[in-house]
């Protein structure tokens, strides 16, 4: 009986099998550690938008800003330093301080807008900037008024994109207005340019909630 005891206490040797698998355990345990923690430290430098980007906006070094985020889902994602820019087209708004997306990256022959000069009063420059959503609304003139009266505002075009404000006044827009570059499709063009050629009164509407407004 003592000597079955003994056998019992008696340090496995280095040939016991199970020691072997014990260490490789606990040194593959190390090194998995020591990877997720590499690879949770790891970042990569990715192009941030200094400003909004805009649809047909032409992507140009001073437009972006390096910042460092982590690996993991950017590679092939975003746009990263050493990309090839040339003749790299905005398609879709990037906000300022967003990554830049490379799906919103393409070329000028995607892009089915069109930028069209309106007048917007000055005091909507808070609430309307590049990147707003917004509808445009026009007051035709009367045909049947001798006093140049307009008849009542209807919705021309619904939830079109602000490309730019032109924050300083103009003798174009007047003292109390600015100049708006608004982004209309190809389809909704003709009826804009007609309500211009008409001398409609087209109204800026903002669309609350939508966009950089």
């Amino acid at each position: 009986m003592a000597d079955t005891g003994a056998s019992r206490m008696r340090r496995p040797s280095w040939r016991d099998p199970r020691l072997g698998v014990g260490v490789l355990l606990v040194v593959g345990s190390v090194a998995l550690g020591s990877w997720a923690v590499s690879r949770a430290d790891a970042t990569v430098d990715v192009y941030q938008a200094s400003g909004p980007l805009t649809p047909g906006d032409v992507v140009d070094l001073d437009d972006l800003q390096v910042v460092q985020v982590r690996l993991d889902g950017v590679e092939g994602v975003y746009l990263v330093p050493g990309s090839e820019l040339e003749e790299a087209v905005v398609t879709r708004t990037v906000a300022a301080g967003e990554l830049v997306p490379l799906a919103s990256l393409g070329t000028s022959e995607e892009i089915d807008l069109r930028p069209v000069q309106l007048a917007m009063p000055a005091a909507m420059q808070d609430i309307v900037t590049a990147g707003s959503r917004v509808d445009l609304w026009v007051a035709l003139p009367d045909p049947g008024s001798t006093q140049r009266e307009l008849l009542p505002p209807e919705l021309l075009v619904e939830d079109v994109e602000v490309r730019e404000v032109h924050t300083d006044t103009s003798v174009f827009a007047g003292s109390d207005s600015v100049q708006v570059q608004i982004l209309v499709s190809t389809t909704d063009l003709p009826n804009v340019l007609a309500a211009l050629s008409a001398d409609g009164q087209i109204t800026i509407v903002p669309v609350l909630g939508g966009g950089a407004g």
